[in-house]
């Protein structure tokens, strides 16, 4: 997906989507207002209690809206969403309340994230140039998706605006940092990629055993801190809680 840094006079859109649903676009490209916009804009739909709307979600750009058809149809969900739009500028609003910075150790490079030299290069950074710009980093969470609690975290500073590989590494391990077009994402399971592997962690970012399975949620944000190999794996060994370390406070 492109980068922009402002939004167009055609946004924000309404769309139905099937018989069931409205999408609310702020965007067609992701910028963090757009992203503002589409976290603010849920959580005043959240608090709205409309009857009739059964699910809210977002996408990096985007709010949907799933609702009950025998109680609601598109015309007047679309009248009261219009009347909502209305009430502020959303690319300036407030973030939603309950947000949470999480401070996750990681190791970057070595065997563990082989690409790491290679994504440091193409950002024109040298190696600790690279682990210092990724560490004073606090990306948000943009949203979740691929994977069941994937974490799309960003934006990063324009230097690591890096193109995804023309080819697909066959398998990172879960909890791999990867990168690519000014984003960051900790892999919930292992899997193939076109993103460059440049940071190891023990986050488990899904949970199936536990009462909340998704670790993170949209809004929240993160900052890596960097450990050695040994670290990781003592981490490994003693905590059993998935947290793989991190420490966790919840944003004034």
């Amino acid at each position: 997906m492109t980068q922009t840094d402002t939004l167009t006079p055609d946004f924000p859109r309404i769309s139905p989507v099937g018989i069931a649903g409205l999408l609310v676009s702020f965007a067609d490209s992701l910028s963090e207002p757009a992203n503002r916009a589409a976290l603010a804009f849920r959580a005043a739909i959240e608090a709205d209690t409309l009857d009739g709307i059964e699910e809210v979600s977002t996408s990096l750009t985007s709010t949907f809206l799933r609702f009950d058809p025998l109680h609601l149809d598109h015309a007047s969900l679309t009248a009261h969403v219009k009347n909502l739009l209305k009430a502020q500028d959303w690319t300036r609003a407030a973030l939603p309340e309950g947000r949470r910075h999480f401070r996750i150790p990681c190791v970057f490079g070595t065997d563990l994230a082989p690409q790491f030299d290679e994504a440091a290069k193409a950002a024109g950074l040298s190696a600790q140039a690279a682990i210092d710009s990724l560490t004073a980093a606090r990306p948000r969470v943009l949203t979740i998706g691929f994977a069941p609690g994937q974490p799309y975290t960003g934006q990063l500073p324009k230097e690591w605006d890096i193109p995804r590989q023309t080819a697909l590494t066959p398998r990172v391990p879960e909890g791999a940092l990867v990168v690519a077009i000014r984003q960051l994402i900790i892999f919930s399971a292992p899997t193939q990629t076109g993103w460059r592997h440049i940071g190891q962690t023990a986050f488990r970012c899904f949970r199936p055993e536990s009462d909340e399975p998704f670790a993170l949620r949209p809004g929240d944000e993160i900052s890596l801190w960097a450990i050695d190999a040994e670290a990781l794996e003592n981490i490994r060994t003693t905590d059993k809680s998935g947290q793989g370390g991190a420490e966790i406070e919840v944003i004034r």
